[in-house]
């Protein structure tokens, strides 16, 4: 059985004053190993990030069923839902959205952490933030400082250990380094990667970028209007692709056609 699937996951926008209902993604079927890095490409508004909505339960589906190690996560109570995101956490696009701005560093771990553990001492809870700061390369001499004191990667690895912070088996990444500086978007990348291997987690990787994809994805899914146009290996995808539109993203990076996958 797959970790994750995606059963013909569809999600229409009902119809607003002056236009029509629009249906972002169309009957998409993915699954994922237990371990597995997928990739998700696409150009922005191929309905990549809806479709990560959805599968976080934050976005309704239409239609189709999303499961989590076999169970369908549409069916839980508002409860169940709650502590099966426990299971499941999201990196979003931007670190500094995505932090409250009157939290220090440790009110939002401390946060994360307690929402597995339930209340713990202090000097517990200090020892488990320090952890994940280390673990994501931060110095937890920073734990009272606020996300304005840090710089765009900081930030990003603060929003990566507060997912990690009740013990995840799977994170959606969604666009994690497009609002990063070139420079520290190889750093986040290594540090996902090494995540996933070390702690064996599971991830769903959204993307617009093939080079990065090509990096550290196991498989690659091509979106396209809603629906998946491709699918396969990662090497065999970017090197021999199938698709009009997965050839013409290749087109736009050229470099990617000539290095080794």
């Amino acid at each position: 059985m797959s970790f994750l699937q995606i059963q013909d996951a569809t999600v229409t926008f009902p119809a607003r004053r002056g236009s029509e209902a629009f249906t972002a993604v169309k009957g998409v079927s993915l699954s994922i190993a237990k371990g597995e890095i997928l990739g998700l490409v696409g150009e922005s508004g191929c309905g990549k990030s809806t479709l990560s909505r959805a599968i976080m339960q934050l976005q309704p589906l239409t239609a189709g069923r999303i499961l989590l190690e076999g169970g369908d996560l549409s069916k839980l109570d508002s409860h169940q839902l709650r502590m099966a995101r426990l299971n499941f956490q999201m990196v979003f696009q931007d670190p500094y959205a995505s932090l409250n701005p009157r939290r220090t560093v440790f009110s939002t771990l401390t946060e994360a952490v307690r929402a597995r553990t339930g209340k713990l001492p202090k000097e517990a809870l200090w020892e488990r933030v320090a952890a994940l700061m280390q673990r994501v390369g931060l110095n937890p001499d920073f734990a009272l400082k606020y996300p304005h004191e840090f710089s765009g990667g900081q930030r990003q690895r603060i929003a990566i250990a507060r997912a990690l912070g009740p013990d995840p088996r799977l994170l959606i990444a969604d666009e994690p380094v497009s609002a990063l500086d070139v420079s520290i978007q190889s750093q986040i990348i290594n540090l996902l990667l090494n995540l996933c291997r070390d702690l064996g987690l599971t991830m769903l990787f959204i993307s617009h970028d093939l080079s990065v994809v090509r990096y550290i994805a196991d498989r690659v899914a091509v979106m396209q209007n809603g629906q998946i146009v491709e699918l396969g290996e990662t090497g065999q995808v970017l090197t021999a692709p199938q698709h009009p539109y997965t050839q013409k993203l290749l087109e736009a990076a050229p470099a990617l056609r000539l290095a080794e996958v």
